[in-house]
């Protein structure tokens, strides 16, 4: 049996959630993030917190 979604906690929803190379000379499939994994990346990157700080912010393991 599965584990149960745990709620997270997410202070920012992303416009844009599916992305593409610069150079789009080739016709490539797009990144597509979740949400969790853009919150974890602007928390990281932006607010430069460390792994354990986002896991405690958004409220997971």
């Amino acid at each position: 049996m599965p584990r149960p979604v745990k709620c997270r906690k997410v202070c920012h929803f992303p416009n844009v959630l599916e992305f593409l190379p610069a150079d789009d000379t080739e016709k490539k499939m797009p990144i597509v993030l979740t949400v969790d994994e853009y919150e974890t990346i602007r928390l990281l990157d932006k607010k430069g917190y460390s792994q354990e700080q986002c896991a405690e912010s958004m409220k997971i393991a």
